[in-house]
């Protein structure tokens, strides 16, 4: 092995994710995650071993690169994967290649146009309907008939490691008569993965769920940040605005879709029988471990949700088919995001809401303190691996720190 990758890594052989750094010595550039290292494929590039134009290495978002097509990011990643397990490879001795992750600044990945978020597991939006509505009828008529979504606002989405500070709003409290104005008191981080868009669509043309997989060119962790208070009070009739709009949080690293290939699985049984254009063929839910960790401003971290993606009732490539059908365009580097992730047990809800019922079951956290939903200083931290015997596929963590209103 050219670099030695730590046992355990998220960063393994196997993964070889893209992402965007910088270094005190270097410019915003293309580099892929190798251990505790990063690749940087600009400098690489410098040895004249990559058949395109490289100039695209140089830019400070991956939609060029990304929109080069599978065959070459392909390519390029398992050149990558060839050329750190060979001793007579075009990295070996050129340490000048790697940088260490730990010196490194990350940005976002890609430049977002348009994102949009779904509402796709069963188990959340289950409990949501419980707390919103009744028991009896927890899921609106339409749930599992269409993969329910909304427009997001792509300007607010960050990278990792930035700060966000408490929304303010419109609520109204339950003994109020009118509406009042001021900062959530319900502020709820939202555990979900999100998927980049790899190709380009035409205005009127719709992808099929066998070929979504085509569209999609990776995934990373995603935590869309949520005012309990305010989107109780805004949602009807239109749906969630200043609750959600505020910010939403994404690890750096884009694992590609290929990596992910040996951790397919079977999804939940849909019932009842979908329509024709959102049926599909074979395995198509993941199985990645996710965990979501609260640490206090002067505490240690305690980890209160341990899920999983293979939970999701409707799957990418349901939500692609179902973006698509009615003719929307997609272009390279547009987001979708999951909605939340739950499963069936009380520790893999995906938020707060969930974790403690609308706030009638306050979490414990490890300083002694009791959280409802997030408090002002709270570090929110959400990891996630997908893991086969030795094969480990990795996203790192997105974690956001959230400081008081402005």
């Amino acid at each position: 092995m050219i670099i030695e990758i730590p046992e355990n890594s998220d960063f393994s052989i196997h993964n070889i994710p893209f992402g965007i750094f910088s270094t005190q010595n270097r410019k915003t550039r293309v580099g892929v995650a190798v251990g505790d290292h990063i690749l940087d494929l600009a400098a690489v590039a410098e040895l004249d071993v990559f058949d395109f134009n490289t100039a695209i290495l140089e830019k400070d978002t991956l939609n060029a690169f990304i929109s080069l097509g599978k065959e070459i990011t392909t390519r390029v990643r398992k050149k990558i994967q060839y050329w750190l397990q060979h001793d007579d490879s075009v990295l070996a001795g050129k340490p000048q290649l790697f940088v260490r992750q730990s010196e490194a600044q990350m940005h976002m990945p890609v430049a977002i146009g348009d994102y949009t978020d779904f509402y796709s597991s069963l188990e959340h939006a289950t409990n949501v309907g419980k707390m919103f509505r009744d028991a009896e009828n927890a899921l609106l008529p339409n749930w599992k008939h269409i993969p329910v979504g909304y427009h997001g606002r792509a300007s607010s989405i960050i990278v990792t490691g930035q700060p966000i500070h408490r929304p303010k709003g419109q609520t109204k409290p339950n003994d109020a008569e009118a509406p009042v104005f001021g900062p959530t008191k319900r502020l709820d981080f939202e555990l979900e993965m999100g998927f980049i868009c790899g190709k380009d669509t035409n205005l009127g043309e719709s992808v099929p769920t066998k070929e979504a997989e085509d569209y999609i060119f990776g995934l990373v962790l995603f935590n869309d940040w949520s005012a309990r208070d305010i989107q109780k009070w805004e949602y009807v009739p239109l749906g969630p605005f200043l609750a959600k709009n505020f910010a939403s949080s994404i690890s750096p690293w884009v694992v590609t879709l290929e990596a992910l290939d040996p951790f397919k699985t079977e999804g939940p049984t849909q019932e009842p029988e979908v329509l024709p254009y959102l049926q599909f063929e074979g395995p198509k839910n993941y199985d990645i471990h996710l965990e979501v960790g609260i640490t206090p401003e002067t505490g240690e971290e305690t980890i209160v949700s341990h899920s999983n993606f293979k939970y999701m009732y409707w799957n990418m490539s349901q939500q692609l088919a179902h973006h698509t059908i009615n003719g929307c365009n997609i272009n390279v580097g547009d987001m979708m995001a999951s909605g939340t992730i739950s499963g069936k047990d009380e520790n893999s809800f995906g938020s707060m809401l969930e974790l403690s019922w609308g706030g009638t079951k306050p979490i414990k956290l490890k300083d002694g303190t009791e959280r409802k939903f997030i408090e002002d200083n709270d570090t929110v931290t959400m990891r996630g691996y997908a893991q086969q015997g030795d094969i480990r596929v990795g996203f790192g963590e997105v974690t956001t720190k959230v400081l008081p209103a402005k």
